[in-house]
């Protein structure tokens, strides 16, 4: 049987991460699977984990005002999603559903923030590789928002 190690080890998000760093990881992930039409997040409830997405597709989706949710962006194999868990209040600003059969690890938000605070070099380095999915999140919503609204 598969430990977890080397499956974060071969994530895109863990490229380059020092070894030490992983182990520490390991004991925080859990390894999930969801059924088409599953929620991973939904917004406004509490962001305690965050998922690497191993296989299958999830949607990210925004509520408005009288109107359908928006699709901003859809997941898939190697791509992260959740990063709430990372900064207060820790609540989902999005719903996030699975399109299809997805596997995913689940890294839970207190035991990493625990980590963090007492290996400062471990906070930085997730912090990193978090501002570059925070960037591409708010690239995604950008994007959408043209199409929804158009340019002025």
């Amino acid at each position: 049987m598969e430990t977890l190690e080397p499956i974060l080890e071969r994530h895109p998000f863990f490229t380059g991460l020092d070894e030490r760093y992983l182990e520490l990881l390991v004991g925080c992930a859990s390894n999930l699977r969801f059924d088409a039409g599953d929620y991973l997040a939904r917004e406004g409830e509490a962001a305690d984990q965050f998922f690497l997405i191993r296989a299958g597709q999830v949607r990210l989706e925004v509520h408005a005002m009288q109107r359908e949710p928006i699709a901003i962006q859809t997941l898939g194999e190697g791509d992260i999603l959740g990063w709430s868990w990372l900064t207060p209040p820790y609540r989902w600003n999005l719903d996030a559903h699975a399109l299809e059969l997805t596997r995913a690890v689940a890294l839970d938000g207190a035991c990493l923030r625990g980590k963090c605070e007492e290996d400062h070099d471990l906070g930085y380095e997730l912090h990193k590789r978090f501002a570059t999915v925070i960037a591409d999140r708010l690239k995604a919503m950008q994007l959408q928002l043209l199409d929804v609204y158009g340019a002025r």
